[in-house]
């Protein structure tokens, strides 16, 4: 691998040049530059949006580190060729300095090209090593939408008597979804949900543990009035 240095960006960087299959690669070192200095690429067709952006903003705040382990990738233009969801959450939680590699002599085709494919999920997901070796909570939060069953019959609830196993159209009930953590964790406390429960696939394996959320409304208009 040959090292060569060029002025961009007002600073000396190296270049490293490699063969791969015959063809050489110009890639530079990790620098950090300002981010006025770098563009965003209007023609980059991937997007995130409102819940998953913000947890994108929340997982640079909170685990900085990853950036420099994943750099923003420009051309020697400034020009956003990958990352550049990244770049906008990496503003928005407050940096000035931004980690980049800049892409040395790639073609208008080579660019349009890495722009795509950077953005294509080519694997997949193991879900039974995700629901067993992980857990939920941190997946969450690092911004994975786990799958819920399509079947009623894909998971059972395991776990106290008082939680029903499923429901059907002979019973009434009422739901009720909290948007964030501390109403949620009232909600624990006044229902008197059960910590342990968890849903379990038909095969036996643990899929997900949680928390309880169906009661038994009888018993819980007997609390009320027993509370007055």
């Amino acid at each position: 691998m040959a090292i060569k240095k060029m002025k961009i960006f007002g600073q000396d960087v190296n270049i490293n040049s490699m063969m791969i299959f015959d063809q050489e690669v110009k890639i530079s070192e990790m620098i950090q530059i300002q981010k006025d200095q770098i563009k965003s690429n209007p023609g980059n067709p991937r997007l995130i949006k409102d819940e998953k952006f913000r947890q994108l903003v929340k997982s640079i705040k909170s685990a900085p580190w990853m950036l420099p382990l994943r750099p923003i990738i420009v051309d020697e233009a400034g020009i956003i060729l990958g990352g550049n969801m990244r770049y906008r959450a990496a503003i928005r939680a407050g940096l000035n300095e931004i980690p980049i590699q800049i892409a040395i002599n790639l073609s208008e085709e080579e660019k349009a090209e890495f722009i795509v494919k950077d953005n294509v999920g080519f694997g997949e997901w193991d879900w039974d090593i995700i629901a067993n070796e992980w857990d939920q909570e941190s997946l969450n939060e690092w911004g994975l939408d786990l799958p819920l069953g399509k079947e009623k019959d894909d998971y059972v609830i395991q776990g106290d008597e008082e939680f029903s196993e499923f429901l059907d159209e002979e019973h009434n009930y009422v739901v009720i979804y909290f948007d964030n953590r501390i109403n949620w964790l009232q909600a624990i406390t006044h229902f008197e949900l059960k910590e342990g429960v968890y849903a379990k696939r038909t095969n036996g394996k643990k899929w997900a543990k949680g928390i309880g959320r169906v009661i038994d409304g009888a018993e819980y208009l007997k609390k009320l009035h027993d509370e007055l």
